[in-house]
């Protein structure tokens, strides 16, 4: 149930209390004042260089939010699917995957899209619309952003039975991520469905910011959602979105399962969106204000900072040079999406097959010939070699 927009305002949901700490059996390894804590199940192999490295990551990814979030309100983009809040799930899980995953994102996986080495300008290509898509899956063992919601769930199961069936020696497994209003779609349950008949090597990673579009989780779902698993005959666990050293613990370990031939698991990350859903949508209208300051003080950057300099493990010229790149970062992705050239029109038919087919030609050349209808003194020749 994912219900545009406006269709719920805020006085739908005057009543509902502001979201409060999940029941037992959340996996958490830092609290949100910073405090490292153990558990046995998931034992931290992270150096302090490497929770550094987690914090880096969590700042610019933020930062390159940020900057997308604001050429879309100047124009330079048309949309921006926002990750803010959810920085750690992604960055977490994302660094704990191998060079040989493979990743199946929806379109806010800015983060992972960041961890698997994509360039967040081929990002905004996508969403000023002068690409569709950018980068090879393969490459990067990334596929494409997927726009429909919960499709890429049954991609991902696809995918990963593709493995089993090639008969060859691999250490690839799949990680598959959604949302919580995705849970509700058809799609995602008939991955449910296939992935653990066929003991499919994938990990179903979900991102409960709580509100899909502009719903709440209480008309989503009566359960919470790492329950749902059960039903289908594999195993699903909660982990604290917003703690990005459990995020990363929780997801190696399902990732590693999965290669051993165990079968899929369900992460349900619980965290909050912080913002719009997109920058076509308007929070204020359908969730209290009281409900986002309160997890304001879950942010998932002020945790790890706050466990690296109460522990004295980076000090303020850490933080600061952090911030420095962070800055640099914004200003390249800045200048890049506003420089970018638009494609010639006639590059729509490039790429859409290997091959050209008959109709594919015919297509384009239809087009070619609207072109120079618009040839004139003003305009100069609109022909094909033109317009290349």
């Amino acid at each position: 149930m994912t219900v545009e927009p406006g269709i719920a305002p805020a006085a739908a949901t005057a009543n509902r209390e502001p979201s409060s700490q999940p029941e037992e059996g959340l996996i958490q390894l830092l609290t949100p004042e910073g405090e490292l804590i153990g558990h046995p199940d998931y034992p931290l192999d992270l150096t302090t260089d490497d929770i550094k490295d987690l914090y880096r990551d969590l700042v610019l990814v933020r930062r390159i939010d940020t900057e997308a979030i604001a050429l879309q309100r100047q124009g330079e983009l048309g949309i921006w699917a926002s990750l803010l809040g959810q920085e750690a799930a992604q960055i977490g899980s994302g660094r704990a995957l191998a060079p040989d995953d493979m990743v199946f994102p929806t379109y806010r996986e800015h983060g992972v899209a960041w961890c698997r080495g994509i360039d967040p300008v081929k990002l905004l290509e996508l969403y000023r619309g002068v690409s569709h898509g950018g980068w090879a899956p393969e490459e990067h063992k990334f596929s494409l952003y997927t726009i429909v919601i919960g499709a890429q769930t049954l991609h991902a199961t696809g995918y990963a039975m593709g493995i089993q069936r090639d008969g060859r020696e691999t250490s690839e497994a799949v990680i598959v991520y959604f949302g919580d209003g995705a849970t509700s779609q058809g799609d995602v349950n008939e991955a449910f469905v296939w992935a653990p008949v066929f003991n499919a090597p994938v990990v179903f990673f979900c991102q409960n910011n709580q509100w899909a579009i502009s719903e709440p989780m209480e008309k989503q779902s009566r359960v919470p959602l790492y329950q749902r698993a059960r039903g289908f005959g594999f195993p699903g666990l909660r982990v604290d979105g917003n703690d990005v050293l459990a995020c990363y613990a929780v997801t190696k370990k399902a990732m590693q399962a999965a290669r051993e031939g165990q079968g899929p698991t369900l992460i349900e990350a619980y965290t909050y969106r912080m913002g719009a859903h997109t920058t076509t949508d308007d929070p204020t209208r359908y969730r209290l204000a009281s409900e986002l300051e309160m997890w304001k003080l879950r942010d998932p950057i002020e945790r790890v900072r706050a466990y690296l300099a109460r522990g004295g493990l980076a000090g303020p010229e850490f933080f600061a040079e952090v911030e420095a790149e962070a800055k640099q970062t914004g200003a390249r992705v800045r200048e890049a999406c506003r420089t970018m050239a638009d494609p010639p029109p006639l590059a729509m038919f490039d790429h859409v097959h290997a091959e050209p087919t008959a109709i594919l030609r015919q297509e384009r050349e239809q087009y070619a010939a609207y072109l120079e209808s618009f040839e004139g003194p003003e305009n100069g020749p609109a022909n094909e070699e033109a317009a290349r």
